[in-house]
């Protein structure tokens, strides 16, 4: 056996370093497993504050001695690679792990172990963890607002309808989805309102007032998203126009809207827009919060797309011209596919921040999900319930935004979009 150097480990010991350095790590994880489940402290013999670094010192050792570059053991070198490159990484390797093994267990306890499913009050929740109850009593409301029981059908019908025009679009061939994507735009949202709101065909009215819930967050989020994609799309062909007119109108909406907080779009929208309307006019509040909304995604969305035209080469303009094609036909048929496609993470997080963002509209007296659960935590017979509310509410946006993520990463994939 050559001459051991745990300065400088060599794949000439392989064996015996892989041995040693295994021996530390697996020592590491005793120490934290034993003070984080068992109260066991194998290094307590040692000074406080060295013992308390112990775990992650004894391990970052360990990972030294396995961190040979080009070793011939696949599985070690994939190892090396990904978690212990240097240092920094295997120290941060080790952080993580150690946060994860201390703190998962006892949110796993809460969340699930001792946590309360069966009762239908504040009192059933007795043993310490979450109290899921308080959820399950709620979650109509949660879903619904104040939306009539007896009505919520017709929420469910109308977005029935959405989910099977979008699924429509990835079915049918490529010369029917144009007809799907005018319907969706021109189409659904008359339907859609009449059906939620009523008033015709018999169906009962109901104001918007009482709206609400994740079916309120649902509304506004897909009603913004149809409209805020075109409206971008044009700000982001006016803005680079030759004509002055256009462009400098383009410029000065889209820094005007990007240039302010949504929050206070919001309060104009509902509090000082009616100011200026004609006496006699009105229109209603949650349509004039969408319009809101919309007004401010497509600005950042046509900063979006304008990033995308501006990545394409020159070429592709004067290619697309020299086959005589005219200015909507040249950016409908060769520009902005490309350019859309460049851009499809952009536009995936613009879609994604307009999501997160519904949670605002409370602010204008309209209870969308965080509403409804801002709104449930202070009735007085489910007082101290907000942390369950607000993880419930956390994880569908969470569960939203990931599908919403995924597709678009799919769809990136799916385009090619590396160059």
């Amino acid at each position: 056996m050559n001459n051991l150097n745990i300065l400088k480990p060599n794949k000439e010991n392989l064996n015996t370093f892989i041995l040693l350095g295994s021996f530390f790590i697996i020592l590491s994880f005793l120490d934290i497993l034993g003070s984080a489940f068992l109260e066991i402290n194998i290094t307590g013999f040692l000074p406080s504050g060295i013992s308390y670094f112990s775990p992650l010192m004894i391990g970052f050792f360990g990972l030294h001695l396995i961190r040979i570059e080009y070793s011939g053991n696949r599985s070690l070198d994939k190892i090396n690679k990904s978690l212990n490159s240097n240092n920094f990484n295997a120290i941060l390797t080790l952080i993580i792990i150690f946060i994860l093994i201390k703190y998962i267990p006892p949110m796993l306890n809460w969340f699930i172990f001792d946590a309360d499913f069966a009762g239908s009050t504040k009192q059933d929740c007795t043993s310490g963890g979450a109290c899921w109850v308080f959820v399950k009593v709620w979650i109509k409301r949660f879903m619904y607002g104040m939306y009539p029981d007896t009505e919520q059908w017709r929420i469910n019908i109308a977005f029935l309808i959405l989910f099977v025009s979008i699924g429509l679009i990835f079915l049918l061939p490529q010369k029917f989805k144009k007809y799907i994507i005018i319907y969706l735009l021109f189409i659904y949202p008359i339907i859609a309102l009449n059906l939620i709101s009523g008033g015709v065909f018999g169906l009962k009215w109901i104001e918007t007032g009482a709206w609400g819930g994740l079916s309120l967050t649902l509304i506004v989020s897909a009603f913004a998203l149809i409209f805020c994609f075109p409206v971008g799309m044009f700000l982001a062909m006016g803005r680079r126009s030759d004509l002055p007119a256009i462009k400098y109108c383009s410029i000065g909406f889209i820094e005007l809207w990007r240039g302010v907080p949504l929050i206070t779009v919001l309060f104009m929208s509902a509090v000082m827009f009616p100011m200026f309307l004609p006496d006699g006019t009105f229109m209603d509040k949650l349509m004039r919060v969408i319009i809101a909304i919309t007004l401010f995604e497509a600005a950042y969305m046509a900063e979006v797309i304008r990033g995308g035209l501006q990545a394409l080469p020159r070429g592709q303009y004067d290619a697309a011209k020299s086959l005589g094609m005219g200015y909507w036909r040249l950016h409908f048929l060769v520009i902005l596919p490309q350019a859309l496609k460049l851009v499809i993470p952009g536009i995936a997080n613009t879609f994604l921040a307009l999501v997160k963002d519904t949670p605002l509209i409370f602010v204008v007296g309209l209870l969308e999900l965080a509403g409804m659960i801002g709104l449930a935590k202070t009735n007085p017979k489910w007082l101290g319930m907000a942390a369950e509310g607000y993880v419930f509410a956390g994880l569908v946006f969470w569960i939203i935004c990931y599908a919403m993520s995924r597709y678009s990463q799919n769809l990136e994939k799916k385009l090619s979009t590396d160059r």
